[in-house]
């Protein structure tokens, strides 16, 4: 079993609250990420599951077994840090076995569970090297396999691939999944990226200012925001919002919210709709734009366009082979009706 509970969970420091109340499961062998921008209350939350941080109120439960004030070390849950935290002067088996060895674990178990470890990373050649002949991918696989020797009823994962460059992080995410199905132990994995957050997790919460925002499978939190700030944190680019228009608003203005919300989204404060769901065409109908800037992606473009009116540019991510657009170009856009979001004045959905 792995499951973590947190009942009203808050942390202050002096008079500042920083977590004001959480309440979430973390299922046995699912693997929860917790996903939000910087400050927003996600790694203490894992530090305080994890023992490192102490909880000011609610409460923590590991197995069903409340786990306020149990020590880090009796908790059953191992955390990899960003920072990888590796002993210099230790070879790779050392690193991984040194929990182990402070533990007491007799050496001939502490060697098998470290070769065990090993493979499952397949990393079996580097055990006898030291930290400074690996690169930031195999250092981050040891700090992995130094959780994994302790065979833990969860993982905790602290933003372990923010050191690694774009295309490393892409190969440590496809062995991450690979690693959460053939292990099945619960992962709880906390991330500032949104493509980290939809490719790996079975769940995603989503953090703001202490509390969570919305909590589901990542597609539903993608096409399914619980409000504006989900709506605007997930997905790159970001998501289109357009305010209602006043009466005295610029016809094209007028035009595009009419076109968007329809009698469905008569009565919304805000419309959203995702760039890869606004459609743009060099003629026909629709609502007229000016493209100012034309990003070729090589797969796609974005294009970043003004509507009259409207004070921030709209984006849409369209087909590479749709264009060519360029910036100058006047361009009519539309979007499908089902795929167009509306919020009412206090940014919920509706």
């Amino acid at each position: 079993m792995g499951t973590v509970t947190l009942q009203g969970i808050r942390k202050s420091y002096g008079t500042t609250e920083v977590i004001r109340g959480i309440d979430i499961e973390a299922r046995d062998g699912e693997f929860l990420v917790f996903v939000g921008p910087s400050g927003c209350g996600k790694t203490t939350t894992l530090r305080m599951i994890a023992g490192l941080e102490s909880i000011s109120a609610g409460e923590l439960r590991i197995d069903g077994v409340r786990a306020n004030d149990v020590r880090p070390s009796d908790r059953g849950a191992a955390m990899v840090f960003q920072s990888y935290a590796l002993y210099p002067h230790m070879t790779v088996a050392e690193n991984m076995g040194f929990a182990l060895k402070m533990a007491g674990v007799p050496k001939a178990q502490r060697e098998r569970q470290v070769q065990q470890a090993a493979e499952t990373l397949r990393m079996t050649e580097l055990l006898q090297r030291y930290p400074k002949e690996l690169s930031g991918g195999q250092r981050q696989r040891v700090a992995i396999g130094r959780a994994i020797v302790r065979k833990p009823k969860v993982f905790l994962f602290d933003e372990p691939l923010s050191n690694l460059d774009a295309a490393l992080r892409v190969d440590m995410r496809v062995e991450l999944a690979r690693l959460h199905k053939e292990l099945g132990t619960t992962m709880i994995y906390v991330t500032h990226d949104q493509v980290e957050a939809m490719t790996l997790g079975s769940r995603i919460a989503v953090f703001n200012k202490g509390i969570i925002e919305q909590i589901g499978a990542p597609l539903e939190v993608y096409q399914r925001p619980s409000n504006v700030f989900v709506a605007g944190f997930m997905g790159a680019p970001k998501i289109n919002l357009v305010a209602q228009p006043g009466t005295s608003a610029e016809l094209a203005h007028q035009a595009l919210w009419k076109t968007l919300g329809g009698e469905r989204l008569a009565t919304a404060a805000h419309l959203g709709v995702r760039p890869e769901h606004l459609q743009v065409h060099a003629s026909g109908e629709g609502v007229a734009a000016t493209v100012v800037l034309a990003e070729h992606l090589g797969d796609a473009s974005v294009l970043h366009m003004r509507v009259q009116g409207v004070a921030d540019l709209l984006k849409a991510k369209v087909a590479a082979n749709s264009g060519p657009f360029q910036a100058g170009q006047m361009v009519f856009l539309r979007a499908p009706s089902e795929a167009v979001l509306g919020f009412d004045a206090t940014g919920k959905a509706l």
